[in-house]
């Protein structure tokens, strides 16, 4: 993470808004960039190591921030001309920053909003995150089935990210070594040290 660079993003943003401020996907770029930016905080641990979003302390996550994206966002919705992809974005991240808990998040809801991003802005990681969600919502074997129908498309071939997906999804399921060999695998492709070695401490832990 930079948090210089994403603090320059935020002002940057917030300057756009003030010179366009009838442009709905300006107060939804906002949005999202203040309510990614309030988990910084939260998203690595004294080491630098990655922490996941069900390991985080919602504790330090920082509420004015998330505050003024809802603002954003509600400024975007005000005026009428529907969500575009930054604002579905933001919708996204809003559910995750409201929620007290990953098992309260409203991950119905955060589907919903999948489908109409993938509507809009149609792409491999929009679908991979929907299969995620899909897994919270409905259960693990639903999600699969999305997760192999990109595998066959040849989506994402050599990123972590399918794979790492696809064995968290196995674990869940019980199929351990199938899991274990792909969590192997997204370690093999993950670029960062720190995501590699996440990965590889999964693959362990089952």
């Amino acid at each position: 993470m930079r948090p210089e660079l994403a603090d320059e993003a935020v002002r940057l943003a917030r300057m756009l808004a003030g010179l366009l401020p009838r442009e709905p996907e300006v107060h939804g770029l906002v949005a999202l960039l203040e309510l990614q930016r309030s988990r910084f905080a939260a998203r690595t641990d004294a080491t630098g190591a990655p922490v996941l979003l069900t390991d985080q302390d919602r504790r330090r996550w920082d509420r004015a921030q998330i505050q003024r994206g809802r603002e954003a966002l509600a400024r975007c919705d005000a005026l009428g001309r529907g969500r575009g992809p930054y604002a579905l974005q933001a919708a996204i991240a809003a559910c995750h920053a409201v929620a007290p808990s990953v098992e309260a998040t409203d991950w119905e809801r955060i589907v919903v909003l999948y489908e109409a991003l993938g509507r809009i802005a149609p792409s491999p990681v929009v679908e991979l995150n929907r299969a995620v969600a899909v897994a919270m919502a409905t259960g693990p074997a639903t999600a699969l089935r999305i997760v192999d129908q990109l595998a066959s498309e040849g989506a994402l071939r050599g990123s972590h990210l399918l794979p790492s997906v696809r064995g968290e999804l196995l674990a869940r399921l019980g199929r351990v070594e199938e899991a274990r060999s792909e969590l192997t695998t997204a370690a093999s492709l993950a670029a960062n040290d720190r995501e590699r070695q996440v990965l590889l401490d999964k693959a362990s832990a089952l």
